[in-house]
This record gives structure tokens, C-alpha cells and sequence, in this order.
């Protein structure tokens, strides 16, 4: 009774700690109380295997996040690869393949492509250049169609033989993508070379390369036409000079060495274009308008020799040989004529289409030439006035033809609804085919380029001729639509992306002046 009575009287707290230390007495051996060392064992074999547990958790996290990153480093790199190969294989496959359209074939557009492959019936890169060589190839073709990423690259003043515009400080400005692609096909060559001596190459791999490697330099710039005009020497020693092909690179050589003012390796190399094209030649080029009575019966060779005819023209006159540079150009524009032309553009295929206006361009290229010829022998301005209409018209309606705009007369031109299609691009027939895609986007570049030069030349001379500036504002602003693009505002304040700001600033600033003029009679 007294011990039920003194544990009721207890505190709790004392009750369950007698309760909890009971059981540990008990479970002590022999009765006595743990020791300080006991304890401090225990305490020590805890902590042991804690940090063993903790160690082998951390490893364990260490070796899972280890095996995932390689894991995905392995899939980021298989799948780059896989991408890589797969943008080759596109190059390969489809942007090399051959061309199929018979139609195309027949008025020979695929020879006007750009060779990289080494043959044009089966297509893509030459088995023959090897794993690295074919990669290299397909790497300048990358580069020189679709870019690097960036327009220009600047280089250091001390490297003083490299290509490019001179910048601020001396730095020289060059196209990357151009350079790239020169890179490229440098490396290309290089391996082709190799490959070469032991035959392992088609025979035309080697004249492909070197000769767009060549077109790759001239676009560099002056300092590298000397060596551009090398490479294209090599690549034509590789022809037996009697292929088309042969005429391009002889036509090419003329115009480097015009430029570079070798003058009388120029000519012979014009000499020799056109004796590819029509056989007999005389020796004197000045003798050449009695041999054009009549044209070629292949497309490719009609349209190359025009362009040899318009540099022909244009080095006759830029030398003061005016006598000369007029004969050449009555005599092709003669020969021109004599091809028949299609019954109607909007019903020929687009192959044939082209070919016509490409023809229509150069013969604009002819008449300009014989306009500005003429008035530099002081004949009558209205003939001047006349071969330039025609070819601002010609060069207008081939614009208009590639776009898919309508046909609009020069005389309605001022009260027109329809501006001049300075910025629609070519029609998709022509975009869709690879043998036609360049040629038809650098025509429509040139024909808004010549427009713009005709419309101007006329308005300069309706102005000094009979000081008519009302005729000659309606001719500025024709060529500042052309040369421009649009803008909100009904006056165009900007060029065009094809248009050369040296251009433009002719051409805007006649415009403003005669609208000026104009404005200040009417008042």
C-alpha cells in the first residue's frame, strides 16, 4: 500500500525513466554498467561504417552521372555525325546528282553548270579522290553555294600579296565564303594530284577542279587574277581545244587578261573562243563582222559566243577603236536577228525560254554599246536615243518574263500601276531546275542593271539635247525604279541589293535634280 501510494505520488517523468533505465541494467552482462571505452568503440565502429556507407553512395552517384554524361556525349557526337554525313550525302545525292530533264539536255543548259563532279552523266564527286578528297569537295561546294556564316573576313596590312578592298588602317576585306571555298578546293586539288598519278581519277576530275578553282581566284580580286589566269592556262591544256568547253575557259582567259591590260594576249584568246565555236577565223579580229552572217545551230555555242562578242565590243570601245567596236557590234546584232526566236514566250518550255532571253539580254548588252559608240562619233543623237529605248525595253521585258509580270509599254510607264518588279524573284520553272537556277537569277540581275543604265543615258540625253527635263525626269524615275526597291513612300530612297552604290548615286541624284527643275518651272 505504502508503494502504490508512493508511486502515485511521483512525478511522470520519473516513472518512465525508471521504466527505460531498467531495461538497459538488465541487458548489461554480469550486472555492471558500460564503460567509457565500450562507449567510445561503439560510437567509433558507428562512424566507420557511416563514412563507408556515405564514401560508397557518392562513388556510386559519381559513376551513374559519369555513365550518362558518356552516354550523351557519345549521342551528341553520333548524332552530329550523323547530321554531317547526311548534309554530304544531300550534296552527293541531289545537288550533284545529273541532269534528267531531256527538254533541259536539249538546249544544252547542263552544260552551263558549274562542274564539280568530273562526270556530268553520273553525277556527284569522283569516286576516285578518296574518303578526304570527296569531303573536300563537297566542303568548297558548301562554302561557295550556302556560305560560312559570315560575309567578310579581315586580314592584317603586313600580308600584303593577300586579296581583298582595302579597309581602314590598311586591313584588306575579303568575301569569307570565297576564300573558304579557295581553301577548299586548293586541298582538293592537291589530293587529286596525287590520285591522278596512280589513275585512279576520270580524266576530266582534275580540268573541273583547277578551272573552277580559277573562277574561284577571279573572284578574289586583282591580286589574284595573275594566278587565276595560271590555273585556267593549266586547265586548258588539259582539252584538245575543239570541246565547247574548251571555248568558255578560252572566252574567260580573254577577259582576265583584258583586265589585267594584256591587251594582245586578250584578243587571242577572244580569237580562239570564236574560231572553237565557228571554225575559221581571220587573223585580224577587225576582219571578224563579215564572218558573222550567221549563227551557230547549238544553243550552248550561240550563247557563248555573244558573250564573246559583247567583250569583244566593249574592248574595242573602251580602247578608242571605235570604227572597229561599231562593225562587231551591228554585225552580231545582225546575227542575233537571224536566229528565230520562239512564237511566243509564254507558251515555250522554260528551257527554250530562257535561251531566248538570255539572247534578248545580250543583244541589250549590244545596243547600249553601239549607242554610247555612236554618239562618241558625234552621229545623231536620236539614233542614240533609239538603240538605247530598244535595249532598256529588251532588258525590261526579259525582267518581266522571268518574274511573271505583266508586259507594260514604256509609253504608259509614268501613269502605270505596275512598277518595275525590281525585287521579285525569278519564277519557280526556272528556280526548280539546277542547270537553270544561277543562270536565270544572274540574267534577272543583269536585265534590271541594264534597264536602269538605258533609262538613265536617255534622260541625260533628252536633257542636253533639247533640254526637255520633263522627258527626262519620266527616264530618271524609270531608272531609280528599277535600280531601287520599294519603300512606303512612292519614291524609292534606296537601292536594290544588286545595285552598285556608285550606280545609284548617278541615278537617284538625277532624279532629284530634274524633279527639282520640274518643280521650280511649274511654279
Amino acid at each position: 500500500m505504502l508503494r502504490t501510494r508512493l508511486s502515485n505520488r511521483l512525478p511522470r517523468r520519473v516513472l518512465l525513466r525508471s521504466a527505460i533505465s531498467l531495461p538497459r541494467h538488465r541487458c548489461q552482462s554480469n550486472g555492471r554498467a558500460p564503460s567509457r571505452e565500450d562507449t567510445s568503440t561503439e560510437t567509433s565502429a558507428f562512424v566507420q561504417e557511416s563514412f563507408a556507407k556515405n564514401t560508397l553512395f557518392v562513388l556510386d552517384v559519381g559513376k551513374r552521372a559519369l555513365k550518362f554524361s558518356l552516354i550523351g556525349v557519345l549521342a551528341l557526337g553520333a548524332t552530329a555525325a550523323a547530321a554531317y554525313e547526311g548534309v554530304h550525302l544531300w550534296i552527293e545525292k541531289v545537288e550533284l546528282a545529273p541532269e534528267l530533264n531531256e527538254e533541259v539536255k536539249k538546249w544544252e543548259w547542263d552544260e552551263e553548270t558549274e562542274k564539280w563532279t568530273g562526270d556530268a552523266a553520273k553525277g556527284g564527286t569522283d569516286p576516285g579522290l578518296g574518303f578526304k578528297g570527296r569531303h573536300t569537295v563537297r566542303a568548297a561546294w558548301m562554302a561557295y553555294n550556302w556560305g560560312v556564316g559570315y560575309s567578310t573576313a579581315v586580314i592584317g596590312s603586313e600580308t600584303s600579296n593577300e586579296d581583298g578592298l582595302i579597309g581602314p588602317g590598311g586591313l584588306r576585306v575579303i568575301d569569307a565564303s570565297i576564300q573558304r571555298t579557295e581553301d577548299f578546293l586548293r586541298t582538293a586539288i592537291s589530293i587529286a594530284e596525287k590520285r591522278s598519278r596512280r589513275g585512279q581519277l576520270n580524266p576530266h576530275t582534275i580540268t573541273e577542279l583547277v578551272a573552277r578553282h580559277a573562277n574561284v581566284l577571279a573572284r578574289l580580286g586583282m591580286q589574284s587574277l595573275s594566278e587565276s589566269r595560271s590555273q585556267y592556262e593549266r586547265a586548258w591544256t588539259y582539252f584538245s581545244g575543239q570541246e565547247i568547253e574548251a571555248a568558255r575557259i578560252a572566252l574567260r582567259l580573254g577577259d582576265i587578261n583584258s583586265r589585267l591590260g594584256q591587251t594582245s594576249d586578250a584578243i587571242s584568246w577572244w580569237s580562239k573562243a570564236i574560231q572553237i565555236i565557228r571554225g575559221d577565223v581571220p587573223d585580224r579580229l577587225e576582219d571578224l563582222p563579215t564572218e558573222l552572217e550567221s549563227a551557230p545551230s547549238s544553243p550552248a555555242a550561240q550563247r557563248l559566243l555573244t558573250t564573246t562578242l559583247v567583250s569583244l565590243s566593249a574592248f574595242f570601245a573602251q580602247s578608242g577603236q571605235l570604227k572597229q567596236a561599231q562593225a562587231v557590234e551591228e554585225a552580231a546584232l545582225g546575227m542575233l536577228r537571224s536566229i528565230p526566236p520562239p512564237d511566243s514566250l509564254s507558251t515555250a518550255s522554260p528551257p527554250q525560254a530562257l535561251h531566248a532571253l538570255y539572247l534578248l539580254q545580250r543583244s541589250s548588252l549590244l545596243s547600249i554599246h553601239l549607242a554610247e559608240v555612236l554618239h562618241a562619233q558625234r552621229k545623231p543623237v536620236a539614233a542614240s536615243v533609239q538603240w538605247l529605248t530598244s535595249a532598256a525595253e529588251s532588258s525590261e521585258r526579259v525582267a518581266r518574263v522571268l518574274t511573271g509580270q505583266p508586259l507594260t509599254p514604256a509609253k504608259t510607264f509614268p501613269n502605270s500601276t505596275s512598277p518595275p518588279p525590281a525585287e521579285a524573284p525569278p519564277l519557280p520553272t526556272y528556280l526548280s531546275s539546277r542547270s537553270m537556277r544561277k543562270t536565270a537569277s544572274s540574267l534577272l540581275r543583269d536585265a534590271r542593271r541594264t534597264s536602269a543604265e538605258a533609262w538613265n543615258l536617255i534622260g541625260i540625253l533628252h536633257e542636253t539635247r533639247g533640254k526637255n527635263i520633263t522627258a527626262a525626269l519620266h527616264c530618271y524615275e524609270r531608272a531609280v525604279r528599277w535600280a531601287g526597291k520599294s519603300a512606303e513612300n512612292s519614291d524609292v530612297q534606296q537601292p536594290a541589293e544588286d545595285t552598285l552604290e556608285s550606280d545609284w548615286a548617278v541615278f537617284f541624284g538625277n532624279y532629284t535634280r530634274a524633279k527639282r527643275l520640274v518643280e521650280q518651272s511649274k511654279t
